[in-house]
């Protein structure tokens, strides 16, 4: 009785002491390890165990496992929580009952199958731990592998009461357990996210020096120079190269090479298909390889005439691609065995390399586009110079075409001159010979009044035609004056545009002799314009000239019709239109173009339109539009302002 009752104070002890624990104690395993101690004073517990329920995987952690046979997994370690049928642990988590059991009745349970990993305990008792929820937090395991020790129904009892505070005492010490869990997970993801930024912040810096070197470097050598020390500060780099594609004569260059065992490249240039670096290129991946891989390769036959040393610990290399063109590769190795790059080295590595491309790339199209500048600039200069002597030659052809106009017009008026000049000396002659006879005729007394009458007749019929004729040269002189020297000159003056037209219609009669074709026009007689008349001249002179050569054939009937009015804006509209020939859309559109002409050697010289477009857009600041169709002549329809600007 007092052994029974010395009992129950040292479970009531011992439950007061796990109290106390679960209190004073964070750590879960000191305190299962102090539970393991105080349940050694009351009954034998040489093996001992807990596993805690991890419920986000279904696994569980053997937090504490102390036993004489056999050797438990680590605390840390998770293990997948088994079938009910598989371990007698799961069977107690899982059936959230407590299950005791003898070496006789597990044998029994195996039937011939292993149930659980342990070694077979003489009397092997667990009780589930739950929390307030009913919910799963482990199983707390006491077992004897000894016939003398084993656990009576009052043991069975109080394992259970111990259980049941134990649970209690877990559920804080679990929260805790977590949440101290989380808060190292969370304080080691953090680190990880500042190295990764630190590193993320690293690389970003370099990518702006490759793109600042892009820009800045003269040449491949100076962005090589820099490179090295750029991807130096990423991983370790002491043994670095770059080659250089040459696509034209398939081979590849060394323009940069460090290395601790051999201080200059072993081959500065070589055909495509040798070393590893061709090999990268053929398989257009980044490629990680040791002495080992290296040999195998060339065993295979992959890798052909191998360059440089070999004998490495861990080689790395990435083609530098755009668009699938390859530029050429980077190639890092270590001779040291401690040095070995990884997937994550040659990820970095390949990374770098395709921006290296890029800023290669960008540099020889920055070169092609200064060539190309270069280029474009001295086609441009060779293309001004010609158009300065083009221009110089057309207003040279310009100026013989007014001057071989003023010439034709000065010999038609010559010839229109002659006419009633011709008449005046016929007229003056007959009145000087009747004048003679006249005085022969009263010298001798033979004068009478029917002769006197009949020389007075002759004087008045004589007279009558020499001041007809003389007036109709006169006019012809006049207009042919005012004409000559308004497309002789550049100047500004107000003239009736009416009888301007007159005027140039009259200088143009010598090619309109002899041709059916009438001219009519339709202006008003008071329509004053300020304005250039050389140009107004030369314009209706080429219109009426490109009528007669290329509208009418020689003795062709036709009409030319001028219409000239004021409208509302100050502009003047005038019209000009014949009945001929015509011309077809294509023969229309070139209409204007210098040295077009559809009667080349026929008295066109592809000036006349041209200079007439010129005048109308420049000299009179008007704008001019054609229509035509064939055999139904052609029509011109000017705007002009009736002040013009004076040329600057």
């Amino acid at each position: 009785m007092k052994d029974r009752l010395a009992r129950l104070e040292a479970v009531q002890a011992m439950l007061l002491e796990i109290g106390q624990l679960s209190a004073s104690c964070t750590d879960i395993t000191e305190f299962i390890g102090a539970v393991h101690r105080a349940l050694g004073r009351i009954m034998y517990a040489e093996n001992f165990y807990v596993a805690l329920a991890e419920r986000e995987d279904n696994t569980v952690r053997f937090v504490y496992f102390v036993d004489t046979v056999d050797e438990g997994p680590s605390p840390q370690a998770r293990v997948t929580l088994a079938s009910p049928e598989q371990s007698p642990t799961a069977w107690v988590m899982l059936n959230k009952q407590a299950l005791s059991m003898t070496a006789d009745e597990e044998r029994a349970r195996e039937n011939g199958n292993t149930w659980g990993a342990g070694s077979v305990a003489e009397h092997w008792m667990g009780c589930p731990l739950l929390d307030q929820q009913h919910e799963v937090l482990g199983a707390i395991v006491i077992q004897s592998y000894l016939p003398e020790h084993t656990y009576s129904e009052e043991d069975q009892a109080l394992f259970a009461l111990i259980a049941n505070s134990v649970s209690n005492a877990l559920q804080g010490l679990q929260s805790m357990d977590r949440l101290e869990r989380a808060v190292q997970e969370r304080t080691a993801a953090l680190a990880r996210e500042v190295a990764e930024r630190r590193r993320a912040e690293q690389i970003q810096h370099a990518l702006y020096q490759i793109a600042d070197l892009s820009a800045s470097a003269k040449g491949s050598d100076g962005l090589a120079a820099s490179l090295h020390r750029i991807i130096g500060e990423l991983m370790v780099a002491k043994n670095f190269l770059i080659a250089l594609t040459h696509p034209d004569s398939k081979e590849l260059s060394v323009p940069y090479y460090a290395d601790e065992k051999d201080s200059y490249a072993p081959n500065q240039r070589f055909p495509l298909g040798a070393g590893m670096v061709s090999y990268v290129l053929q398989t257009r991946q980044a490629q990680l390889h040791d002495a080992g891989s290296i040999a195998r390769l060339r065993a295979a036959g992959k890798v052909k005439e191998p360059l440089g040393n070999i004998d490495v610990a861990s080689w790395a290399g990435a083609p530098m691609l755009v668009h699938d063109k390859a530029y050429g590769v980077l190639v890092v190795q270590s001779y040291d065995p401690a040095i070995v790059y990884t997937k994550a080295d040659l990820d970095l590595l390949a990374f770098i390399a395709s921006h290296v491309a890029v800023a290669i790339a960008r540099m020889e199209a920055d070169r092609a586009i200064r060539k190309t500048k270069e280029s474009l600039e001295k086609q441009n200069a060779a293309l001004n110079q010609a158009l300065t002597q083009l221009q110089e030659a057309q207003s040279e052809l310009v100026r013989q075409e007014k001057l071989a106009s003023l010439g034709q017009m000065v010999a038609g008026v010559a010839h229109e001159i002659n006419t009633p000049l011709g008449i005046c000396v016929t007229a003056t002659s007959h009145l000087v010979q009747e004048l003679k006879l006249t005085k022969e005729e009263l010298a001798a007394g033979e004068m009478t009044e029917e002769s006197l009458n009949g020389f007075f007749d002759v004087i008045d019929q004589s007279l009558r035609i020499m001041t007809t004729n003389t007036q109709r040269a006169a006019a012809l002189v006049r207009s042919f004056k005012q004409v000559a020297v308004d497309q002789s000159s550049d100047n500004i003056r107000n003239f009736n545009l009416c009888k301007y037209v007159g005027e140039v219609l009259l200088s143009l009669q010598p090619k309109l002799k002899g041709r059916p074709v009438k001219v009519a026009v339709d202006c008003p007689a008071d329509l004053e314009v300020n304005s250039f008349p050389g140009a107004v001249s030369q314009i209706l002179t080429n219109m009426v000239v490109n009528s007669l050569v290329h509208g009418f054939e020689r003795e062709q009937p036709g009409n030319i019709t001028i219409r000239a009015r004021l409208e509302d804006d100050d502009m003047v509209a005038f019209e000009y239109g014949d009945d001929g020939a015509g011309m077809d859309a294509d023969t229309l559109a070139k209409l204007f173009d210098p040295f077009f002409t559809t009667r080349r050697g026929s008295g066109g010289s592809g000036l006349g339109a041209h200079i007439l477009y010129n005048l109308v857009t420049g000299a009179l600041g008007g704008s001019l539009r054609v229509e035509s169709s064939p055999g139904k002549g052609l029509q011109y329809y000017l705007r002009f302002p009736r002040k013009a600007l004076a040329h600057k």
